[in-house]
């Protein structure tokens, strides 16, 4: 029996000031490199092959600097190759949907820098109720999290891009039409979850779609479901999609699929309709934690859409 019920909305879904902190202290690492990356960034007559070398050096740098704890996922979540595939770059507008603890808002925060501004989307405020254990308290922090979310980012760097937040179903309108890229970082499933119940999936995504400017990216990974799966267990409450879903459901919103990437790919996770994505690291729902560990983190589609 799948026990779905116990599922979280998301790992570390609130940031933590111990990340933080360690953040800033790793950022001084950077120094001189982003200095030298700014000052060069603003010759206008600077080659595309040099400044698209000053950005992987910038994103390098900004990834090596953060703390062991938080660098012992890369391996598995393989944030630079990721970021790279997706193509966003220092001075972009990006929004990241559903930022939870921070994980890829702390790298891709300070990459997009000062010259760029970084918008946090969270689930729609009604949403959170619907996954059925949440208190009161915890619905109320959640709502209230995007609140800070500026004051959050302005923490992780003093190159830090201009921040705000809010959420899906209450997006500013001045914000509409102006962002480059989206990041849906494992955001898709619940919102696929809740889709007959209240058209979460279509709402969000309808919201993605205005927030972009023509020509503008999403860049999705997602738990990867097998495409023999049945389609109600990978329907989003174990974690799971499968990959042909997923670009029916954004071609269906009006994106075109551009491209995918096997970056974050792991043929060790093999799930049955016994299993759901939080039996893995890092969540470790499971009594076989050790034979869990030894797979690692799930299998991961990563896909590329664009706003014609």
């Amino acid at each position: 029996m799948v026990m779905s019920q116990v599922m979280p909305a998301h790992s570390g879904a609130v940031f933590h000031k111990q990340g933080s902190i360690e953040m800033m202290k790793g950022l001084l690492k950077i120094g001189m490199g982003v200095a030298f990356f700014v000052g060069l960034s603003a010759c206008s007559s600077m080659p595309a092959s040099v400044s698209d070398e000053l950005a992987t050096a910038r994103l390098t740098a900004i990834v090596d600097a953060r703390s062991d704890e938080k660098k012992v996922r890369d391996n598995q979540r393989n944030p630079q190759q990721t970021l790279e595939f997706f193509g966003i770059k220092p001075g972009m507008t990006v929004a990241e949907v559903l930022p939870g603890g921070g994980w890829y808002t702390e790298i891709t925060a300070p990459y997009v820098g000062s010259d760029g501004t970084y918008y946090g989307v969270n689930y729609d405020d009604t949403m959170w109720a619907m996954f059925g254990f949440f208190s009161q308290e915890v619905i109320a922090e959640r709502i209230a999290s995007m609140d800070s979310f500026k004051e959050k980012v302005a923490a992780m760097s003093e190159q830090a891009p201009v921040a705000k937040g809010f959420a899906f179903g209450r997006i500013p309108t001045d914000v509409k039409g102006t962002v480059d890229f989206v990041l849906m970082i494992r955001a898709l499933h619940n919102l696929n979850r809740f889709e007959e119940l209240a058209s979460t999936r279509t709402q969000g995504l309808s919201d993605v779609y205005q927030l972009l400017k023509p020509g503008g990216m999403v860049g999705v990974v997602q738990h990867r479901a097998p495409e023999q799966a049945d389609d109600d267990w990978s329907a989003g409450q174990n974690g799971y999609l499968k990959t042909s879903a997923v670009i029916a459901m954004f071609e269906s919103a009006g994106f075109e699929y551009i491209d995918s990437s096997e970056v974050n790919a792991n043929q060790k996770d093999q799930p049955t309709m016994d299993d759901y994505v939080w039996r893995l690291p890092p969540s470790l729902r499971t009594e076989n934690k050790e034979a869990m560990r030894a797979i690692g983190e799930s299998d991961r589609m990563t896909l590329k859409f664009k706003k014609p």
